[in-house]
């Protein structure tokens, strides 16, 4: 999982292995291929087929950004007098702050496009989840949302396991938390990842509610405004998202100090990043927490990003969560100590 130096070239050659802009026959009838032991997702109607297929047609890859090798600052320095402010830890996971080094490594500017996440099904004979097949069909139907639309959002309702299988089916990797919270406040521990001012919506989607529970997101390419120091598009907002990691809640604490690969089992697994409907809190750069790697949450979203470990790349994948307070609880119960 540790990134090395970055070669030239390299970039631009393990990029065209993603999955972008093939012309797909209507093949979304075939019977699905489960991943795993589990009941078949059924297949979408013809007429739902026939968007799905649009919609992988027209995905296109992101750019990618390198992030140079050096030391940064991760996690928060504890705040005890001002517990719901935006310079205050969300909870105790993110502490104790220090430097870390990593290598340098290469990571996509923008999510996951819806459009290349239904490729990737498609390559496999694989139907989208049912609740992603009802909300695609709905805002087609009721919204009036286009193909062209539906393309450019990010990929949606994609548990961890799928995720991590995503990217092994194109020769990469999750980025470890340590590379996603450096690519996202750079060196020096921005509070967000435009800097230390607080949230709007023109730097992030965030605070949306719909009645149906509708995502109300951004497109992939759009995001400028809130750029990460290293230009990386929606890193706050828009849609939270999976690493690699296993959710340590003390893994600061005895984290190594170069090129840390996360912790080496756990329950939960790590994600990053805030989604559309997250409160300002969730949009720090440090703010941590985790869901079950098989868990498909209401409205959770998939994205990529590609990075260099040994000749490997790293996938940045995105989703909604619960926050890591709640996970505590969780494990107390659990484990018979609430």
């Amino acid at each position: 999982m540790i990134p090395r130096t970055v070669f030239s070239g390299i970039a631009s050659l393990l990029r065209a292995l993603s999955l972008v802009t093939l012309v797909l026959a209507p093949t979304w009838l075939n019977p699905a291929i489960s991943i795993a032991a589990r009941a078949p997702t059924p297949p979408p109607t013809a007429e739902l087929a026939t968007h799905l297929t649009s919609i992988a047609g027209l995905a296109a890859s992101s750019p990618t950004v390198l992030i140079p090798e050096g030391k940064f600052l991760l996690g928060s320095v504890r705040v005890d007098d001002d517990p719901y402010g935006m310079g205050t830890q969300f909870d105790d996971t993110e502490l104790p702050q220090h430097r870390v080094w990593l290598d340098a490594y290469e990571i996509d500017r923008d999510e996951v496009s819806l459009g290349e996440y239904l490729s990737y099904l498609h390559q496999r004979k694989l139907h989208p989840s049912k609740d992603l097949q009802h909300l695609i069909w709905h805002v087609i139907t009721v919204h009036s949302v286009s193909d062209d639309t539906l393309a450019q959002w990010p990929a949606l309702y994609v548990t961890w396991k799928e995720a991590d299988s995503l990217c092994r089916s194109m020769g990469k990797r999750l980025p470890t938390e340590a590379e996603w919270e450096k690519a996202a406040r750079g060196p020096e521990g921005n509070r967000f990842p435009w800097g230390e001012s607080l949230p709007d919506n023109s730097l992030a989607m965030f605070g949306q509610h719909h009645v149906h529970e509708i995502p109300i997101l951004a497109p992939v390419s759009s995001g400028e405004p809130g750029r990460s120091y290293y230009g990386l598009h929606h890193m706050a907002g828009n849609v939270a998202e999976w690493v690699n990691d296993w959710f340590g809640f003390d893994y600061y604490a005895y984290m190594p100090e170069r090129n840390p690969p996360g912790p080496t089992s756990g329950r939960y697994k790590s994600l990053r990043g805030g989604s559309w409907k997250s409160r300002p809190i969730m949009l720090r750069t440090a703010t941590r927490s985790g869901a079950p790697a098989d868990q498909r949450l209401l409205g959770t979203a998939a994205t990529v990003a590609l990075s260099i470990q040994n000749g490997a790349n790293i996938i940045r994948v995105h989703d909604v969560k619960p926050n890591a307070q709640a996970l505590r609880m969780i494990e107390a119960i659990l484990n018979g100590v609430a």
